[in-house]
């Protein structure tokens, strides 16, 4: 399937680097400290209770065969192993127990990891979308690193790379929005595209590196990695670009409250519109229902979506939400 690279180009050479710090394409309000205070009082300064779900063991068996057909394992918040063909792909892998710089405190995994490094078939890549906790885990990072070494790469958004090389991990690929480029084993070619959030490891550091989404096509197969978001017009101009998409994973949780998640947190109902947007074949749902982090219970995001979803008149098989640790292929995506 053939993709405007003339377009890709013009947009590519858009700058959203401005005094040093990356900015969004469309303006949103930028939320600090005294917001967080007020969302701590109005909620009463606490989360709603942690809820472990039924957790599935995935089958190695199954994950250490070819995959003939695509093959998605959610491992929990934006975690997937994607295999297809040659590639076994992972989504911002988080695998330790709290997504914070230390494993005292923090936002703790309710569901426990349905798989860890050591149990993973031979991964080829790693996407990652930003470098906030819950999405670049240095603990998982490194392990992956030291079992599979320079047969993986990891794919980053501008500025996250210098985190790669001052540990010692050198076999990663930049890219910057609407960017591209082919893998080292001539599988896949990966595109960098725009999402509307914000990065920071630290109080020093926001937006000095960039936040992003993913597209990778394999063989003819378009997946979407929809990072973490809020909702935005630059999903149509991915759908205009890209569209079909067979097979796209979004975000449906950490949204509430709406005033302070909003601009980059979507909701179930925005994320049913970024799948229309992007002209998804399928989709399955991420980011919700391993750590509390904003005011919606845990299990609230999925009763959400299917509403929106029978509101919209669109099957259940169409937006798809996983168990911890649960496997499907995609046959019937093949074209």
């Amino acid at each position: 399937m053939s993709v405007d690279r003339a377009r890709l180009a013009q947009l590519a050479s858009q700058s959203t680097f401005y005094k040093g710090r990356f900015r969004n394409l469309e303006r949103i309000p930028s939320h600090g400290l005294k917001d967080f205070f007020r969302w701590q009082i109005e909620s009463g300064g606490g989360f709603p209770p942690g809820k472990r779900f039924p957790l599935l063991k995935p089958d190695p068996h199954l994950l250490a065969e070819p995959a003939k057909v695509p093959r998605l394992t959610w491992l929990g918040h934006a975690s997937f192993l994607f295999q297809f063909r040659n590639c076994n792909v992972l989504t911002d892998p988080v695998f330790s127990e709290r997504c914070s710089p230390v494993q005292f405190i923090g936002p703790k995994r309710y569901t426990p990891a349905p798989l860890q490094v050591g149990e993973l078939p031979p991964i080829t890549h790693v996407l990652i979308s930003h470098n906030h906790y819950d999405h670049l885990d240095e603990k998982t990072v490194r392990d992956l690193h030291r079992r599979f070494g320079s047969k993986l790469q990891f794919f980053v958004p501008t500025g996250v790379a210098d985190w790669f090389t001052k540990r010692g991990i050198t076999n990663v690929v930049e890219l910057g929005w609407w960017q591209a480029s082919i893998d080292s084993h001539g599988e896949a070619e990966l595109f960098c595209l725009p999402t509307q959030h914000f990065s920071g490891r630290s109080a020093t550091d926001r937006n000095a590196s960039l936040w992003c989404s993913w597209l990778m096509e394999v063989d003819g197969f378009r997946l979407y990695f929809g990072g973490d978001t809020g909702y935005a017009s630059l999903f149509r101009d991915i759908g205009s670009l890209f569209a079909p998409i067979d097979l796209a994973l979004l975000p449906i949780g950490a949204y509430d409250p709406r005033w302070f998640m909003g601009p980059v947190h979507v909701d179930p109902d925005e994320a049913l519109r970024i799948h229309q947007d992007i002209g998804a074949r399928c989709s399955v749902a991420m980011h919700w229902g391993t750590f509390v982090l904003t005011s919606e219970a845990m299990d609230e995001p999925p009763r959400r979506l299917r509403q929106a979803m029978a509101q919209a008149g669109i099957q259940d098989d169409v937006f798809r939400v996983f168990q911890h640790g649960e496997t499907q292929q995609f046959a019937e995506l093949i074209k």
